[in-house]
């Protein structure tokens, strides 16, 4: 049973997993923990798995009142874990972090094996209590966890296997680009999109005058910053793009936030980027890109320091010098780690066989 739910961050990692375990037993029964409020109802059952869900029980970043309701709903939260770890005969929960793992974590103490993997270069909660349950835990960043394995994120097979030179040409074809032009590919998400879109509108003229073509994933609710260049020869506009391992293969370099997703794929698959943290949380965004960027795979820039000026400047050096862009490229790749799904599922198996010996 994989226990990843909230965010995208934590539920991706925990389907690719999910994924991971199926190809190498065809025969294994995975499915997934959430809450009713994430992600995962719309995530898993389009991944083919079964989600069980149980309370949301968010933990108060400050002093109020519910912190008086919190060890009941903790409690309730637990009681539902155990109840589906009965009805699902679960031989290990595998943890990924955040909302659903917490209770998981509490509910398997003892009881069931547990995995845990840890997305981010900080530890949340959750994983902090956790990893003292259990011997098995992994990381994607050395030093987030006491005791655990680097092992990296992991990746839907169509980025752990991409091979992006081949795929280049048909990639281009499929988003309009032109195919022997230098590409820059710029995404945000649907929340950390717009200081970047307006870095990106403000820097296109200046990129496409020198010979780039851009590919611009702006989202859907930001229509309206890209009207000034819509029509600019060289600059592609796409709401969302369906398929990041065509867009991957498409660029040749990338401008994007630092969640760490994002910094496994990119890293992965050798695509150097410029490294914009969303400036929110404990900063874990820029934690997630300082280990590519101090191997040369990619450049971290804040987002109060973003404008179409310093983009440009960042941008131009790298992207039109092809030996400075193929070896932050192989940098970059010799950082990524491809089979970390494969590597987490062999945990995986051997924390149940421990528990059934």
């Amino acid at each position: 049973m994989v226990a990843g739910g909230g965010t995208a961050g934590h539920v991706e990692p925990a389907l690719n997993l999910a994924d991971a375990v199926r190809a190498a037993d065809p025969d294994a029964i995975v499915t997934a923990l959430g809450t009713a409020e994430g992600l995962e109802t719309r995530l898993v059952p389009a991944r083919g798995y079964e989600l069980d869900l149980i309370p949301r029980v968010p933990l108060p970043r400050r002093p109020s009142g519910d912190l008086v309701t919190l060890p009941g709903r903790l409690r309730g939260a637990v009681s539902r874990c155990r109840e589906v770890f009965a009805q699902r005969q679960a031989d290990v929960v595998v943890g990924f972090g955040g909302f659903v793992a917490l209770p998981a974590y509490l509910a398997a103490r003892n009881r069931v094996p547990i995995v845990v993997h840890e997305a981010n270069a900080k530890a949340g909660l959750a994983n902090k209590v956790g990893r003292r349950f259990t011997p098995f835990v992994a990381e994607a960043t050395t030093g987030s966890l006491p005791g655990a394995v680097r092992i990296g994120i992991p990746l839907r097979r169509s980025i752990a296997e991409l091979d992006r030179s081949s795929r280049q040409v048909p990639a281009r074809r499929r988003f309009g680009l032109d195919p022997d032009r230098r590409c820059l590919l710029v995404f945000g998400g649907s929340q950390g999109a717009r200081s970047l879109n307006a870095a990106t509108v403000a820097a296109a003229p200046a990129l496409t005058a020198e010979g780039l073509q851009i590919l611009h994933a702006y989202g859907a609710r930001n229509a309206d910053q890209i009207e000034p260049v819509a029509d600019l020869d060289g600059y592609h506009a796409v709401e969302y793009i369906d398929g990041m391992d065509d867009a991957y293969s498409a660029a040749d370099m990338a401008v994007c936030r630092a969640g760490a997703m994002t910094c496994a794929e990119l890293a992965a698959v050798g695509l150097p980027a410029i490294y914009v943290p969303l400036p929110i949380g404990n900063g874990e965004q820029r934690f997630n890109a300082t280990p590519v960027v101090e191997a040369d795979g990619g450049v971290l820039m804040a987002d109060a320091d973003l404008t179409g000026d310093t983009l440009v400047g960042a941008v131009l050096p790298i992207i039109t010098s092809t030996g400075r862009l193929e070896q932050m490229s192989q940098n970059a790749a010799a950082h990524g780690v491809r089979d970390a799904a494969a590597r987490l599922a062999d945990m995986v198996f051997a924390a149940a066989a421990k528990g059934h010996t």
